[in-house]
């Protein structure tokens, strides 16, 4: 069966009303279309309050399913409390969804307090044990917040996961793992992390002013920014990129 998802990121809720029209733009958008799933990747509330995710939640609210993972922005006990409805703890926020023939992994790369990534034990022994459990010929992608690539700009580059070669042997003995999406960057990119497409969504708070775009880091006046995902039969991923004026 083919699979039509939707990948958005970098949210930044903070209450003001820039952030929210933006990400309710958005999800009016989305919710009109056929997807099998939304995945979001993180830094979906800009400072991880509780309120913040309290109004992630309404926005988000859609008749397809919504998977998350949290950002550095994001704290893992709010999240969990408010987005996830459990007991709020600090440990990886990591969870497997299953949808026709296919196999989505959340995953937490965040440290607490940082905001550059890294793939740490707990992670790494979840992500192992669930994709072995999985059927025969299930499809699976990756997603998580910091792209273990650089993406050739000063600022997200300083910050990107680190240790990427525990997930490059990782994907090496799981050859199921059809592509790795991320966030993080605020700009739509496509690379090859270990064989696999990698792919990076595009932010809907503000875009990366690229070095030969000019001066300034932040990009405010260009639309958010959305990846659609086409997973064939063949375990092929196709992505498509737009914005929502």
């Amino acid at each position: 069966m083919t699979l039509l998802l939707a990948q958005i990121s970098d949210l930044h809720l903070d209450g003001t009303e820039r952030a929210t029209r933006r990400a309710v733009r958005v999800m009016d958008r989305l919710r009109g279309l056929p997807l099998d799933a939304l995945l979001v990747t993180g830094d979906i509330a800009d400072h991880g309050k509780e309120d913040e995710y309290a109004e992630a939640a309404d926005i988000l609210a859609a008749p397809f399913p919504v998977l998350t993972c949290p950002g550095n922005h994001d704290s893992r006990s709010a999240y969990r409390k408010v987005l996830l409805g459990e007991e709020p703890h600090d440990g990886p926020v990591n969870r497997v969804h299953h949808l026709p023939g296919a196999a989505v992994l959340m995953c937490d790369t965040t440290i607490p307090g940082r905001d550059e990534g890294l793939l740490d034990d707990e992670t790494a022994a979840w992500i192992e044990a669930t994709l072995a459990a999985l059927p025969a010929d299930t499809r699976a992608l990756l997603a998580f917040h910091q792209p273990p690539v650089a993406v050739h700009h000063p600022l997200p580059d300083r910050i990107m996961l680190q240790r990427p070669e525990r997930l490059a042997g990782l994907l090496g003995a799981h050859p199921e793992v059809a592509a790795v999406l991320t966030g993080h960057a605020h700009t739509a990119a496509a690379s090859v992390f270990a064989g696999r497409l990698l792919v990076v969504a595009p932010a809907v708070t503000w875009t990366l002013r690229l070095p030969w775009e000019g001066d300034g880091v932040a990009d405010l006046d260009q639309p958010p920014g959305v990846a659609y995902h086409v997973l064939g039969d063949d375990g092929r991923l196709t992505t498509h990129f737009r914005v929502v004026p």
